[in-house]
């Protein structure tokens, strides 16, 4: 029972996963066939996701061999610079990352300041995205929402300001968005989670960083 949010992850990921060029590479994986013929003679091809590895009927041994070969290559700053277009027009928009993250944070009992507390973000970095001089990069976003317990609607919210979405071709937004819309907030059994999938590049305040804020950015 200790691990069954574990198994439940694993499930949810390989249902998920679409990485076709991965998966198909791994060792022992079978082919499915991704065409059949039709009643009528005609060829009729099958969706992409019966590719994935929770129709393989040797799932579990070949999730294991995944896992072995992971390696968080999710690295990005925590920021980026405002496009000069962007810098012009973000004072007429009704939704920016700036204006929308005030709500967002309430709706969790958290304002800006106990937020950046609890990200591994230079406090004068995560002042300029408070602000909409920087805008936050997809890491950033997602860790926020981590931290805080961010409800699902306002995570969204928060990513199509940003033009991002959770794809399904990457390790970190499967498993991250399996945390969000479960609700998997605990540290100890979010960071298992990332543990068990290699992530470890979110700008995440650990435990032992506390009162000792990593100015690198």
């Amino acid at each position: 029972m200790e691990t069954q949010f574990l198994t439940s992850l694993d499930e949810y990921f390989c249902a998920q996963y679409s990485d076709y060029v991965k998966l198909s590479a791994l060792e022992g994986y079978e082919m499915p066939d991704v065409v059949s013929v039709g009643a009528n003679g005609s060829i009729e091809r099958k969706s992409s996701e019966v590719m994935r590895l929770c129709y393989q009927k040797n799932c579990g041994a070949l999730l294991a061999k995944f896992k072995e070969g992971l390696a968080d290559t999710e690295f990005t700053f925590n920021f980026l610079f405002r496009p000069f277009r962007d810098r012009m027009r973000d004072p007429f928009r009704k939704f920016t990352f700036a204006k929308v993250l005030p709500e967002a944070l309430s709706h969790s009992g958290e304002t800006a300041e106990s937020a950046g507390e609890k990200l591994n973000i230079s406090p004068k970095i995560w002042q300029k995205i408070v602000k909409g001089k920087l805008y936050p990069e997809k890491n950033t976003v997602i860790a926020l929402a981590l931290v805080t317990g961010m409800q699902q609607a306002d995570v969204n919210n928060l990513m199509n300001v940003q033009g991002y979405t959770f794809e399904k071709e990457s390790v970190r937004d499967i498993i991250c968005e399996y945390l969000l819309k479960n609700g998997i907030f605990n540290t100890d059994m979010r960071d298992r989670c990332l543990a068990e999938y290699k992530i470890n590049t979110l700008p995440i305040k650990r435990a032992e960083q506390a009162g000792d804020r990593n100015e690198a950015v």
